[in-house]
Order: C-alpha cells, then structure tokens, then sequence
C-alpha cells in the first residue's frame, strides 16, 4: 500500500502537541479533585460527555453510510473509523465516574429520595451495581460493532472480497437499530436519573440526535482540512460537501424535533413533576443560553444550511460545523448543569478544563487511529465510481 494514501506528516505531526496538551490540563484538571470533589466528578461528567458523543455518533455515522453506500460515505469513512476506535478508551475514562457516582447522583444516597416511589426505583434499578453492569452492556455492545466494522474494513484493505462489504451492510441493519436504544438507555442512567424524579420519554433520543450531529460536524471539520492536502485532494469533491451539508440539516432538523416536541408535551401537560427540569433552565442565565441554543444551534444554521453554494464550499461549510459544535457544548452544558445547581448560574473552572483536557487527549488518540490506515479505503467496490463523479466535476 502506498505511503501516499497515508494521513500527511504535518497533520500527524500535530498528535503529540494535542496528546501534551491534554496532558497537562487533565493533570490540572486533576487538582479540582482536591480542591471539590463534587465539583470534580460533576464537571468530569460533562467533559467526558461531549467527546464521547462524538465517537458514538461517529459510530451510527459508520453504519449509516454502510447502508446507503453513498459517495459521501466512502470519503469519510477512514475518519469514522478512527473515531469509533477510541471507545476502549472512553470506557476506561468513564470508570471515575462509577468511583465518583455518590458526588453526582441523589439516588446514591436514600435520605436524598423523597418519596415510597423513589426509594422503590433505587433499589430496583437505580443502584450501583446495576448501574455498573448496565454500562457495561452499553460499552459492549459500541465497542463490539466498531470492532468488527474496522476489522472488516482493515481486512478489504487487503483483499478486495465483495463478501466483506455484504457483512458490514448486514450488521449495520440491526446494529443501528441497537445504537439507538443502547444510546437511549444510557442517556437516561447517566443523565437523566440525575434528576431522579423527573422523566421523558423523548429525553434519550435527544442524545441520539445530537451525538450524530456532534459526530458529522466534527467530520466535515476534519474533512475540510484533509481535502486541502493529498491524498484527498484528488477524492473528495464539492459534490460530497453538498451531500454532508444536506444530511447536517437533516440531524439539525431531528434535534430541533425531539428538543422542542419534548417541551412542548411537558408545557402542554403543565404536571409539576414534569415541569421541574425546565423550571430552572428557562429563568434568568439559563433562560439567555436557551434563547442562544435556539437560535445559534438551529435558527441560523438552519438558514444557512439551505443554501446550495455554502454547502458545496467547504470553507464555508466548516464554520457552520465549527457553530454547532460549539454550540453542542454550550447546550450539553445546559442540559446536564441545572440539574446541579437548579436556578443559581454558576460557571467553575473545572467545567472549562474538563471538555478541553478531554480534547486534546481524544483528538491525539483520533490522530494517532487515523494515521495507522489508509485515509481512502481503494479496495472497496465504491472506489472508482467515486474518482469518476470527481472527474466529472472537474
């Protein structure tokens, strides 16, 4: 295999920066621990959140592209790929929150609950040991469709068997349909049983939605710039731009969807039971980020994402990936915080390390994945249709 379809060195390059870096904010990062423990855990959450979201939404991502074998897929695969092989990783990350869960959930403590009720859903299924198996099964079942999906694809690299890319579609199928409610589940014990008497029915596909979004901004962020350079200057046109662009306004649009349609059921009914997680996080500070998140998060990209020219432009289709990103921190942290501190905005030092140490860790390993292959998988049957709608264009 030529060097030449490799990750370029100066890109590369930039692994052991990003890997030092994260390094050393984690390590300061660290000291919050001594400094307030339930501050640490709950801003470890947080951090740990957002970069986890994208290897899982890179994940369905994965298995999305796999059965509808468009062109846009076939470019960014390689970078899903090395996305969802960090999920080893994360699993070992999320093990401080099972050590630090008494500093972030009330159900750890009984005196905390209430209500008959509550007591009941703790020691049923709010429990620790529970919590750790049911994780367990989360972790296993990502970990296990990346592994195959990249063990697959490692193995066309090789040999180009046709039989290889029936597997992949095949397990995609059912896989998807896994992801969502293994996303789903864990939405609801990771953050949702934060507030442990107030559900939603709607609230785990939230996270569905978004880590799909988070997932596809951050590729059309890493594209962009690979696009720039060989090998995938030759590869990927403005054509798969477009088509990255159409399906970001579709998962804009589902995440506006789910986010809204879960307020509205709960403004309609009006049940203080159910009312109580919007409360605090429509007053005051909180009120302002939610106006922010509505327009900044859907409102302008929603516009600009109609436009055919800025999705075929990748220099101006990053920026609206880079405002969504953002904005995926900015409306995680709005989710998740509130639910600490009720209506009182607090803003800690550690949740703003926490999210950047976590980055420069994840994007180092990211790096790191992503130079081990092929950047164009060129065994896979989709290889020379894809070159010649790129010489079309040009």
């Amino acid at each position: 295999m030529s060097t030449s379809f490799y990750l370029p060195p100066n890109i590369q390059a930039r692994q052991r920066i990003l890997l030092a870096a994260g390094a050393v904010l984690f390590a300061i990062f660290v000291v919050g621990l001594f400094v307030d423990r339930r501050q640490f855990f709950q801003s470890y959450l947080f951090g740990f959140t957002f970069w986890l979201g994208l290897s899982v939404g890179s994940l369905a991502l994965l298995m999305l592209q796999h059965l509808v074998s468009g062109g846009w897929g076939f470019v960014i695969r390689r970078v899903l790929e090395a996305a969802t092989r960090l999920l080893p990783l994360l699993a070992v990350f999320f093990i401080p929150v099972l050590v630090g869960a008494k500093w972030i959930y009330d159900w750890m403590d009984p005196q905390k609950l209430n209500t008959p009720a509550l007591v009941d859903k703790a020691h049923g299924y709010l429990n620790l040991p529970f919590f750790t198996v049911r994780a367990v099964v989360y972790f296993g079942i990502w970990i296990g469709l990346a592994f195959f999906l990249n063990r697959w694809s490692a193995q066309q690299d090789q040999v180009a068997d046709p039989l290889l890319k029936k597997r992949m579609s095949k397990l995609s199928g059912p896989g998807m349909v896994i992801l969502i409610f293994s996303v789903t589940f864990a939405a609801i014990d990771w953050y949702m049983s934060i507030t442990p008497a107030w559900s939603s029915t709607i609230y785990g596909f939230i996270f569905v939605a978004a880590w799909a979004l988070s997932a596809l901004a951050f590729v059309i962020a890493v594209m962009a710039r690979l696009s720039a350079e060989e090998p995938m200057r030759h590869v990927v046109a403005h054509l798969h731009f477009q088509d990255l662009g159409k399906l970001l306004l579709a998962l804009v649009m589902l995440w506006a969807y789910f986010a809204f349609s879960q307020y509205l059921i709960i403004w309609s009914g009006n049940l203080p039971e159910e009312i109580e997680w919007y409360v605090p996080r429509l007053h005051g500070a909180w009120g302002v980020i939610a106006l922010a998140v509505l327009i900044l998060h859907f409102g302008i990209p929603f516009l600009l994402l109609l436009s055919r020219s800025l999705k075929r432009d990748p220099r101006r289709l990053v920026l609206v990936a880079m405002l969504i990103l953002a904005m995926r921190i900015i409306d995680l942290f709005w989710m998740l915080k509130p639910s600490f501190t009720g209506e009182h905005f607090s803003v800690s030092w550690m949740d703003i390390v926490a999210p950047i140490a976590f980055g420069g860790l994840w994007l180092g390993a990211f790096l790191w994945q992503l130079g081990k292959r092929p950047l164009i998988p060129i065994n896979d049957p989709q290889f020379v249709t894809v070159l010649e709608q790129v010489e079309l264009e040009h």
